[in-house]
């Protein structure tokens, strides 16, 4: 559990206290008060806003009212200090029982420690990926699959219930490009000479065995035939072909969705004229001229009456045009008929995480989702930036058989789907992530995915030698882990009580990479502890003319192990128990 929450909780019956004795007004609303650590640690373990916020409704002084509060949060059980800073800041120090508390908790709860009901069960849409099925994923669709799937393991974590969604963009242009550029391998496959491949298609090797596989399914059947009597065959043939390869590749990385959502199947029922008529019925769409686009002059500009949404009354830059001049609909259309369908699913909140090439459409689909379900429905984007990799500060060549791009699978075969899922939420999504093999296979503190991986086997290992001494942590009480004393002992045991409070953070703040630096600390702080046993007999873990004393550790220890075990888990990579140093 969040501790925070439980001060919070204390803090307003204390000024609901004071309200009972009229010291402080009725009415008073509490919910800006905050909990949190405080900046400068030696200050306390929480600090409180609660003064400064309720002095400003009540017209109080906030030192003097920070006073009256601060006297009686001192009668709580576990609290040792209170002190007034500043404008009206309440710090709170916490006793060493309280913390010895959490870490009995910890053992309680093992690796289900931080989890929580703040999402309240909640529907969450995620839809994430959405790759065009045109080949193989490409090792940058990596980081938009992985940070969305952590994302969506913290938001059960914290009580969400997520789907997990893939829109397969099968309709359009690049799905017809793909046809005719699988008609050109199916030709290859059956003696012909291609020669190169057209500008514009795609050239990857790896559309020859789909090629091949229309050759030994229909023969020559497609060879003397018109276009349009093939290119509907092709494209669903080689969309499966694609589907499936990608499928593949998100398994590699321990991905998995529960919904795939076909955009053609979809357009097919109609529902992108159900979404644009019930959008007129509401008189956001209208029939008009669009302004030149940036660049270019009213000259260069061929303006056309076209069917348009007003998206600038829900936030755009400029409304945005439904129809192609050919009647067609736009994607954007397409997307807003997706959207509604989301929507009248059950999911009045979205989530889609999306590489940072979409950038543009950002605002069009946000207004669209307002619009389309008049308010009632929230939608966040998130955008990941581009990843480079690297050998050794060099960019890594593209793989023939992909053409343009590194796949997802060579980079899985080198460095495993462990560091590479952690690498990939390593940083803030909006960041560009540099990915060097060299670096992420180095066993150094500067490889966080190792240091971290490192601690937690090291906890193991010295829980195997402890049972081969016959000596073991469990039965333990707070009394015993009372003789953890050293300074640097308590920290680690306070940042092991602190996780609850960063899952729940970085959840609503959908900043899967805070978790990764959270870790790191953890992870350090007990390699500090074991380097200290090093030097100091006494400081060892296992102390053998200390039996207690070793109990209490092996029990602060399990807690390290637990905790590094929670945060892995939730990024989907394996705790190893044993590394070769």
């Amino acid at each position: 559990m969040n501790f925070f929450h439980s001060f919070r909780d204390k803090i307003v019956e204390a000024l609901e206290l004071l309200v009972q004795r009229r010291l402080l007004s009725d009415g008073l609303t509490f919910e800006k008060i905050t909990t949190e650590p405080p900046r400068d640690p030696t200050h306390g373990d929480l600090s409180t806003n609660a003064a400064m916020i309720v002095a400003s409704l009540a017209n109080k002084n906030p030192r003097e009212l920070a006073q009256l509060i601060g006297e009686e949060l001192k009668k709580l059980p576990f609290v040792e200090d209170v002190s007034v800073a500043g404008p009206g800041f309440i710090n709170i120090k916490l006793s060493s029982e309280f913390w010895y508390q959490q870490l009995l908790t910890i053992l309680e709860e093992k690796t289900d420690y931080g989890a929580s009901s703040i999402g309240l069960g909640e529907k969450i849409n995620l839809e994430y990926v959405s790759a065009n099925p045109t080949g193989p994923m490409h090792a940058g669709h990596g980081r938009v699959a992985v940070v969305a799937d952590v994302l969506a393991n913290l938001l059960e974590k914290v009580g969400y219930r997520v789907l997990r969604e893939y829109y397969v963009n099968d309709a359009g242009g690049q799905a017809e490009t793909l046809a005719k550029s699988t008609y050109l391998r199916y030709r290859e496959a059956l003696g012909e000479t291609i020669g190169d491949i057209p500008v514009g298609y795609y050239p990857g090797d790896y559309l020859k065995e789909v090629g091949q596989a229309l050759a030994e399914r229909d023969g020559s059947k497609w060879l003397t035939k018109e276009e349009k009597e093939w290119l509907e065959s092709f494209r669903e043939f080689a969309v499966n072909a694609m589907m499936n390869k990608i499928r593949g590749d998100l398994e590699r990385i321990g991905i998995t969705h529960e919904v795939f959502t076909s955009e053609a199947e979809l357009c097919a029922t109609g529902a992108v004229e159900e979404a644009v008529h019930f959008l007129e019925e509401r008189g956001v769409v209208y029939e008009g001229f669009l302004p030149p686009p940036r660049g270019k002059t009213s000259e260069e500009w061929e303006s056309r009456l076209q069917l348009l949404f007003r998206s600038t009354q829900f936030g755009d830059d400029m409304d945005r045009s439904l129809q192609k001049a050919d009647g067609s609909w736009t994607y954007f259309a397409r997307d807003i008929a997706y959207h509604y369908d989301k929507f009248r699913r059950g999911y009045t909140q979205m989530i889609n995480v999306w590489g940072a090439d979409h950038v543009g459409t950002v605002k069009r689909v946000t207004a669209a989702v307002k619009a389309i379900t008049e308010e009632k429905g929230h939608l966040d984007i998130i955008l990941c930036q581009i990843v480079n990799f690297m050998e050794g500060g060099q960019p890594v060549k593209m793989s023939k058989r992909a053409g343009t791009f590194i796949e997802i699978r060579d980079v899985v075969e080198k460095v495993g789907k462990d560091a590479f899922r952690f690498m990939m939420i390593s940083r803030k999504s909006d960041a560009h992530l540099e990915f060097d093999f060299q670096k992420v296979l180095e066993k150094t503190r500067d490889n966080p995915v190792f240091y971290i991986q490192y601690a937690h086997a090291r906890c193991h290992s010295v829980m195997r030698i402890a049972q081969d001494l016959m000596v073991e942590w469990k039965g333990i009480s707070d009394k015993s882990l009372a003789l953890l004393t050293d300074k640097d002992e308590l920290k680690l045991i306070k940042l092991l009580a602190g996780w609850p409070r960063q899952v729940e953070i970085a959840a609503l703040a959908r900043e899967p990479h805070r978790l990764c630096y959270y870790l790191y600390e953890i992870a350090q702080q007990f390699h500090m502890l074991w380097n200290k046993g090093k030097e100091n007999t006494l400081l060892r873990f296992i102390v053998t003319q200390n039996l207690e004393l070793t109990r209490s550790r092996l029990a602060m220890i399990q807690g390290v192990a637990h905790v590094i075990a929670s945060g892995l888990n939730l990024f989907g990579v394996t705790p190893v128990e044993e590394m070769r140093e």
